[in-house]
């Protein structure tokens, strides 16, 4: 039975087709994955599904009936949810008013049912295994927690047509496995899920049929059976992709980063002794909230320490500001590159160089042909794919907004870069071209510390890996020796 049926769907901005006669078919009970490079036309698509876009041509078809003049509202009231990559929450407000909004019926007047609202809350994290409380205001929450609010809210709509933007982008393995568990509950209830991920092994986990998007034109529709992850590439990105990872091996030099007993109170951070060299891909691994990201605010003074010691080439540093860590060459491209890494209304080259304006002043003036100049070089040098550098970061896809994240920071010429979640939600070609980027700096000599819950990721770029759980380190494997096996039995705590 099809639930949904978009047929020769096509649609341009500003001269630019997005789409050109896309048609794409969802079945119910069916899990069907909807591929394709960042620009491939998928967000266009959904976008249009869900109402926020009208088609310049085609039609949509919803339980068999034409749909016209599609909109967020009509697109509610028939069944369709979507779970999106960046996470459409109020942060001001607690997890189970969030998870109210969009379920509770609309009035003038209507008497709030708090218990009412916390037992659905509960419920429903509950359903997808997410340890969050109710209470909990959602600006409290890290990304992979929001991210987890957002598909309790959406289940909560009992959606016949659910859309799942890049889901598992920043949920650990552990929590990724619990989110199939949910899809495959909710596709035997008969409900239709169009998944969108660039974690390519996973389709083949839970997906029926796919359908490949390129330049926004369908290239193929098929049973995931009928592919293998190399056919899945090529039919991507219209190439052969030999090289996702890239390792190079690259001498490793001096110890430029030091910790020793490393510990925060206030973000659970406990004892972290680790060293890092000039030229080393230095891997954190874990599951969400073993305290990767919070031991990274620490080494860049958004958080201060207040137990143990920081060295840089063997000298011991106070680190209490962003500023203090930028002068001491340590750089840091955050996770959320929308909220934290790109300021999205700002053009390439400002972005380039917000973290060294100080610098592109001269006689207190801002030399603008020197910003010009220093943005066209990374253009260039990282492949960023702009029409121009006067272009708003908000008009790049994904990874190209993430190599503008890293322009800002190689910007400044550390010594130390940390890169939290550097590919997360990017397309495979991208990944690759960010991957070999960071081949590129180590052979520099930079110190790279690399944050990632794609384990496939730690395990093809690093040539060390820290395992955490609970806020500690719980042992330090290095390349040869470590396995994804070995790596999920100590992010859950065994000891050695």
């Amino acid at each position: 039975m099809s639930l949904l049926q978009a047929t020769n769907i096509s649609k341009h901005f500003a001269g630019v087709q997005a789409l050109k006669g896309v048609s794409f078919e969802l079945r119910a009970g069916e899990v069907h994955a909807l591929v394709g490079e960042n620009g491939a036309g998928k967000s266009t698509l959904i976008k249009i599904i869900t109402g926020a876009h009208q088609p310049d041509s085609g039609t949509l078809q919803v339980n068999g009936q034409l749909i016209a003049n599609n909109d967020p509202v009509q697109s509610r009231r028939l069944g369709i949810a979507a779970i999106f990559q960046q996470p459409a929450l109020f942060p001001d407000l607690t997890v189970m008013e969030n998870i109210a909004l969009g379920l509770e019926k609309k009035g003038w007047w209507r008497r709030i049912r708090w218990q009412e609202r916390r037992r659905r809350a509960e419920a429903l994290l509950r359903k997808i295994g997410a340890d969050i409380g109710p209470d909990t205001v959602v600006q409290s929450l890290s990304m992979p927690e929001q991210q987890l609010v957002e598909i309790a809210r959406a289940l909560g709509a009992d959606a016949r047509v659910l859309i799942m933007d890049e889901p598992t982008a920043s949920l650990s393995e552990r929590e990724v496995e619990r989110l199939f568990q949910v899809i495959r509950e909710a596709r035997g209830r008969g409900v239709g899920i169009i998944y969108i991920s660039h974690r390519l092994d996973e389709l083949f986990q839970v997906a029926d049929r796919v359908t490949v998007l390129r330049d926004g034109n369908n290239v193929q529709t098929c049973p995931l059976a009928d592919v293998d992850k190399a056919e899945l590439i090529r039919l991507m990105v219209g190439r052969q992709l030999t090289a996702i990872f890239p390792k190079k091996e690259v001498p490793l030099g001096d110890v430029v980063l030091e910790l020793r007993g490393i510990g925060c109170w206030e973000s659970a951070v406990r004892g972290i002794n680790l060293q890092v060299r000039a030229g080393e891909i230095f891997g954190l691994a874990g599951l969400v909230g073993a305290g990767r990201t919070e031991l990274a605010r620490i080494i860049f003074g958004l958080d201060r320490a207040d137990e143990g010691t920081i060295y840089l080439r063997g000298r011991e540093v106070v680190i209490d500001s962003p500023a203090c860590a930028i002068r001491h060459g340590i750089a840091y491209v955050p996770e959320d590159r929308r909220r934290h890494g790109v300021i999205l209304d700002m053009d390439v080259a400002a972005n380039t160089t917000l973290a060294i304006l100080q610098r592109m002043s001269k006689a207190g003036r801002f030399d603008f042909a020197r910003e010009r100049s220093l943005a066209d070089d990374f253009v260039k040098r990282l492949g960023i794919k702009t029409a121009s550098i006067t272009a708003p970061v908000g008009d790049l896809s994904g990874g190209n907004q993430q190599k503008v994240a890293l322009a800002r920071w190689l910007a400044t010429k550390p010594g130390v870069l940390i890169l939290d979640e550097p590919t997360q939600g990017v397309d495979v070609g991208a990944k690759a071209e960010i991957h070999r980027l960071m081949g590129e700096l180590s052979e520099l000599g930079l110190a790279i510390v690399l944050i990632s819950s794609e384990l496939p990721e730690i395990l093809g770029m690093s040539d060390r890996i820290a395992v955490m759980h609970g806020g500690r380190i719980m042992d330090t494997l290095e390349r040869g020796a470590a396995t994804q096996e070995k790596i999920l039995e100590k992010a859950l705590g065994h000891a050695q």
